[in-house]
């Protein structure tokens, strides 16, 4: 019997496509998550445009691959027992059709049924700056139970490179899920602060 926590990992259009395919690097390492993706047609595009990668490599890193197009495919049913789902990027035309249950294809579908499954749904939107629409869809999903997490990063950590900076924003993904890992140093505290002069 599997016994492997399940994961939805959806990636749409917004720049960023890098945060999805290092989520997919990371989470192919540990043992015990199994994970279902599904690419919008724009994230496709995206990952061609901002990543060496192409989208055979990223597909290859999942467990389990869903056409975009399959609103019938497993993660569609409330009956599919995952840990929840994480798009990473999002883009604001996929946050928008989630905050009005638009589920016209599957990432949104796969979102609208972690949502009402009551299973974390982790949206990792790219946008700025944000006008009240995209304001008003993001306060309208987190009442529904969704977590809106900009990938901003912590400079505290003095981050060397991009790939730092986007390993410490997927760490905190990760510790939504509750998922071990030793992407990024935790805070210990702070050390004195200097005096003003």
């Amino acid at each position: 019997m599997n016994q492997k926590k399940k994961l939805i990992i959806g990636i749409s259009g917004a720049t960023g496509a890098i945060y999805g395919v290092r989520m997919l690097e990371i989470l192919a390492k540990i043992e015990d998550i199994e994970t279902h993706l599904v690419m919008s047609k724009a994230g496709r595009m995206t990952i061609q445009v901002e990543t060496p990668f192409s989208v055979k490599d990223v597909e290859a890193m999942a467990d389990v691959v869903h056409d975009i197009s399959n609103v019938g495919a497993s993660i569609s049913s409330g009956s599919f027992r995952t840990e929840g789902m994480v798009i990473v990027p999002c883009s604001m035309k996929s946050m928008g059709a989630i905050a009005h249950s638009l589920g016209a294809d599957l990432l949104v579908r796969a979102a609208d049924v972690v949502l009402k499954e009551r299973k974390k749904l982790v949206l990792v939107v790219r946008e700025t700056p944000l006008h009240l629409g995209h304001l008003e869809a993001m306060a309208s999903l987190t009442r529904m139970g969704a977590i809106i997490f900009p990938p901003v990063p912590a400079l505290y950590q003095r981050p060397q490179s991009i790939e730092q900076m986007v390993d410490h924003t997927l760490a905190r993904v990760l510790d939504l899920f509750a998922i071990e890992h030793a992407l990024a140093a935790r805070w210990q505290g702070a050390i004195s602060a200097p005096d003003d002069e």
